[in-house]
């Protein structure tokens, strides 16, 4: 039996793409799913679906940019069902201008719907989590905090932040039996790259096949860190000269 069921999972960005995938994937390890995104209709929706497969799931309309809506998500968890066992921080964005034509505006939209709302949702999730003596936060990064993409120094400093601060709050979570990691998905065929979904298949993966992944990190004994993970397409020239 998955350790995961009855668990209570927090998953932002889950109105598509791997959010919505990992909504469905936890469900269905017996998991009850907290879900975060902007679109209302879409996380009702995807409650709906997974009510019908015989789940248990919250939709809650959040701007994980905002500390005040980010504090009512995890509340209504709360009030829902008394504890929060995972969070899956996953909603960001994706950005490809060069510098000189980044405006500061652009730049903190990039910035705080990639880091700033993994720490407020990391932030509420230790106040949950340090007081039951367990849990743990998977973030969403990106092969951008590994290898960056040209032309995109918004999005990658974003990534780049956010395994900084998971490697910070690992280290913090570590004397209550919080476990923080992160998992660096490739090319994912989802809504936040339109220009994906004409990749040849062998060049982009599902957002189930990320969820999944996430799914595994998060299905493990509570005294394990599953600490980081990395997916990336065998014909991306990653590894050596491409």
């Amino acid at each position: 039996m998955s350790i995961l069921k009855d668990r209570v999972v927090v998953v932002t960005g889950a109105s598509s793409g791997i959010g919505e995938a990992c909504g469905e994937a936890f469900a269905e390890r017996g998991a009850k799913v907290v879900l975060a995104a902007r679109r209302a209709e879409r996380l009702d929706g995807l409650v709906a679906k997974i009510e019908a497969a015989g789940g248990e799931a919250l939709a809650v309309t959040t701007d994980v940019t905002d500390e005040t809506a980010v504090a009512a998500l995890f509340d209504r968890a709360m009030a829902r069902f008394g504890r929060v066992d995972v969070l899956v921080n996953n909603a960001g964005i994706a950005d490809s201008t060069p510098i000189e034509q980044t405006e500061l505006a652009l730049w903190h939209r990039v910035i705080d719907t990639n880091l700033t709302s993994a720490f407020l949702c990391a932030r509420e999730a230790f106040r949950v989590m340090k007081p039951q003596g367990h849990g743990r936060i998977i973030n969403v990064g990106s092969i951008s905090a590994r290898v960056p993409r040209p032309e995109s120094p918004a999005y990658t400093a974003s990534k780049w932040g956010l395994d900084g601060l998971t490697r910070a709050l690992a280290i913090d979570g570590r004397a209550h039996n919080v476990a923080v990691s992160i998992f660096h998905p490739g090319v994912v065929a989802t809504e936040l790259s339109p220009t994906v979904a004409s990749l040849p298949e062998d060049r982009a993966a599902r957002p189930r096949d990320m969820a999944d992944v996430i799914v595994h990190m998060a299905d493990v004994p509570d005294h394990l860190n599953f600490y980081e993970a990395l997916v990336v397409q065998n014909r991306i020239a990653f590894l050596g000269r491409g």
